[in-house]
């Protein structure tokens, strides 16, 4: 049996806690980074569908969209986002819109290191309602 004192071991448990714990921060922001790259992509689905599902309705512009689908992202509060609706110009002859969505990974980050970089790219094309 070790009778040593635990006063005696008290370095050694600071050591292993310097070497655990940046490995323990490293991973926990990056799961942290992981999620909030998930969750950017998951709104700009839905910012990208709801905004074509805008659009396709009778009356509807192009403006109408983009506003639908920036207010979708703004809900979570990146920035940067650059939403473009083909065609530029909605008419009652228009037979499909397609909107893409583009979100800036870099900037719109909750932790200061980028485990990512580029560009979240959503598209979608729907058939307009009352179209010929």
């Amino acid at each position: 049996m070790n009778k040593r004192k635990p006063s005696q071991r008290s370095g050694a448990v600071m050591v292993e806690f310097a070497i655990v714990v940046p490995i323990l921060f490293l991973f926990f922001f990056a799961a942290f980074e992981f999620c909030r790259v998930s969750m950017i992509r998951h709104t700009a689905d839905n910012a990208v569908y709801e905004a074509a599902r805008t659009a396709m309705i009778p009356g509807a512009t192009a403006t109408d969209a983009r506003q639908a689908a920036t207010a979708i992202m703004s809900s979570l509060g990146v920035s940067g986002v650059n939403v473009t609706v083909t065609p530029a110009t909605i008419d009652r002859d228009t037979a499909d819109v397609t909107v893409e969505i583009a979100v800036p990974l870099v900037g719109n980050s909750f932790v200061p290191i980028h485990y990512f970089r580029g560009d979240i790219v959503r598209e979608l094309t729907m058939h307009r309602e009352g179209a010929r």
